[in-house]
């Protein structure tokens, strides 16, 4: 047994580079794991600098110099940053208190709903089983109703956070954009001199995130703008909201789509019943999500490395389960790490 192991040693790690590359891996992922919801503010400002980053290059290739470059866009983040914060923000929360507030009404219809199943499917259905399903839908509004009752009584911890966000993250970002360059010099200082397996991989890396991060964001604002104007020139109720929602579902790939599709039809069930106008929603909604999974897709992410379905729902889960929404946001491109790390490993004859 000592000997396989052994030989499985000297195999993929007799490269003095590959372990260091190694021990750099498992330091990261523990420090994401221990404290990576105590660094948040900085994780949150390093993806934006980084997304941020692209556009300084573009300026810069097209004649101005960096300084100016890093300033015209870092305003235009600021500017961005307040229509969030005044404009959107406020309009979400309202929705989602209006939301909660009907929700006893939405549950009165849909038990009106439930029992007209058991007439016009009764072999499917019973009464028992359908009053076994209303007592289980009771107790899980008990719950939420507790949940919202709790939440609001604990927001406060929320609230300093945020304001922790909204303090830190600008702050941290402009840094970021202005020092870049002295940062990744300080990094690469404390790495071996001898460090060609690590520079591979970085470019590697430096490529995949660069076109998925900022791909992904836009994205998110393609599917959100167009779902808000479709919904809101429908007169669908709670259009901000669900196109958050809608938007932010592309995160997650094929899981997203279908999870968001639940409270899309919930709500224009409730808002319409089951009519035309609900078929007509929930075509225009198919059909945005048709064009963003076999046009927008396509477009944005051609030059990212193609991942196996099971690999990308696997990565998800795993990093999801690690490192919360982060770790969801993130799951593509650290699959993608781990693919080029063992492509890119030396392996001893």
């Amino acid at each position: 047994m000592l000997n396989i192991v052994r030989s499985w040693v000297e195999k993929y790690f007799s490269d003095e580079e590959a372990v260091v590359l190694f021990i750099l891996l498992i330091a990261g992922l523990a420090v994401v794991v221990l404290v990576g919801g105590m660094l948040a503010p900085v994780i949150a400002s390093l993806v934006i600098a980084f997304i941020l980053q692209g556009l300084v290059s573009k300026l810069v290739s097209r004649g101005l110099n960096e300084t100016g470059s890093i300033l015209a866009v870092y305003l235009l983040f600021i500017g961005l940053f307040f229509v969030f914060l005044f404009l959107l923000l406020p309009l979400v929360l309202g929705q989602v208190t209006s939301l909660v507030k009907e929700f006893p009404r939405m549950f009165t219809e849909l038990q009106s709903y439930i029992k007209i199943l058991p007439q016009e499917y009764p072999s499917l259905l019973s009464e028992s089983a359908v009053n076994n399903l209303f007592n289980q839908a009771t107790t899980e509004a008990a719950k939420f109703g507790q949940w919202v009752v709790s939440f609001s009584i604990e927001s406060f911890p929320v609230f300093v956070t945020a304001l922790i966000y909204i303090v830190l993250v600008p702050i941290l970002v402009f840094f970021f954009l202005k020092d870049r360059k002295v940062i990744l010099s300080s990094l690469a200082a404390l790495l071996p001199t001898e460090k060609k397996l690590m520079t591979r991989v970085w470019h590697e890396m430096n490529l995949q995130f660069a076109n998925y991060v900022r791909g992904k964001v836009v994205e998110i604002l393609i599917v959100g703008v167009a779902t808000y104007v479709a919904f809101v020139f429908m007169g669908l109720n709670y259009a901000a909201l669900l196109a958050i929602l809608v938007g932010l579902s592309v995160l997650v790939p094929y899981i997203g789509a279908a999870i968001v599709t639940i409270p899309v039809a919930m709500i224009a069930l409730f808002q319409w019943g089951w009519g035309s106008d609900f078929f007509y929603l929930m075509l225009v909604y198919g059909v945005i999500q048709a064009l963003d999974g076999n046009v927008l897709v396509p477009l944005l992410f051609s030059e990212v490395v193609n991942l196996h379905p099971v690999v990308i729902i696997v990565s998800v889960l795993f990093f999801g389960g690690v490192w919360g929404l982060w770790g969801v946001f993130f799951a593509i491109p650290l699959a993608t790490l781990l693919k080029a790390v063992f492509t890119a490993w030396p392996v001893a004859k």
